[in-house]
């Protein structure tokens, strides 16, 4: 099934995941005695959203203020996904994550005074000051529960930062990962044990996320136990590129060291094209690597 494309804000593609009505329906019933009618548990469902949508955003101009990617989210069942790509350092990488936290540490107060306004409105409608009152507290959720230092929650994916200024990537990526398995096994077994099954899925998720982050920094942790070729550097990244054959001829499809080759295969004699930087997967021509460089550790 495809997914709805909402709209497109400052160059940034929104899109719905087509099972968020699925899970939209059960949450909604799922609240349903909450109000006087269900319009008012799906008003409280897209507000939901609504938080998520603009958190989200502040991830995606955050990114882009620091010279990185960002055209694409995706909201789903779980949250929302910005997809993002800063440049691989540690500074970019972590104003572009904690910018989501941010934003609802902004909406904290309007939020709360809102609700406080509502609620003191003479004959206002208790579904309207309960609204009111739980989009306060929503945010609020969102906010602690997004600062967790799990991986790959915001909290995690910030604490892997600041730890790669001090341990360089592999390593803090490693770090950040380990307590991502061990915070999101616990939180498993707090679902399991109170049979909410929503929680479940999230717990799985978030242990197939920190999975997938030990692999990529075991994978950089060997990149780093290479030989280094000195003389050139990724331009984003600035890591030295592994001597070795790491790379492929997309003519041939064998293995070869591009920078030993000047950019051309030695058996087919086909021009290789762009050099992927193993270390941070961007793409650029060879006469684009520079001198100045940062050995990967």
């Amino acid at each position: 099934m495809r997914n709805l494309h909402l709209a497109k804000i400052g160059g940034i593609d929104l899109y719905l995941h087509w099972s968020w009505f699925l899970v939209a329906l059960i949450e909604i019933q799922a609240r349903s005695g909450a109000y006087t009618s269900v319009v008012w548990n799906v008003a409280e469902y897209l507000a939901l959203f609504a938080i998520v949508t603009v958190h989200e955003f502040g991830h995606a101009f955050a990114c882009r203020s620091v010279g990185g990617r960002a055209d694409r989210i995706m909201l789903w069942p779980l949250g929302g996904i910005a997809f993002v790509d800063p440049p691989p350092r540690p500074g970019p990488v972590l104003w572009s994550i904690a910018a989501g936290p941010l934003v609802n540490v902004v909406l904290l107060w309007p939020l709360f005074q809102l609700s406080a306004w509502v609620a003191a409105l003479p004959g206002v409608d208790i579904n309207l000051a309960l609204l009111a009152h739980s989009v306060a507290w929503i945010n609020l959720a969102l906010l602690v529960f997004n600062v967790i230092p799990v991986y790959p929650l915001d909290g995690g994916q910030i604490l892997q930062s600041l730890l790669w200024f001090l341990i360089g990537r592999a390593r803090s990526l490693m770090a950040a990962a380990a307590i991502g398995i061990v915070g999101a096994g616990a939180f498993a077994l707090y679902a399991f044990s109170v049979g909410n099954w929503l929680l479940v899925a999230i717990a799985a998720f978030v242990l197939m996320e920190c999975w997938n982050g030990w692999q990529r920094a075991r994978g950089l942790w060997k990149l780093a136990k290479l030989p280094q070729r000195t003389g050139f550097a990724c331009p984003d990244c600035r890591a030295t590129p592994p001597a070795g054959e790491l790379w492929n001829c997309r003519q041939c499809g064998q293995p070869c060291d591009v920078f030993a080759t000047t950019g051309a295969c030695p058996h087919c004699g086909a021009p290789l094209g762009r050099v992927v930087c193993p270390a941070c997967g961007h793409a650029h021509p060879l006469g684009h690597w520079v001198p100045e460089a940062v050995v990967l550790k």
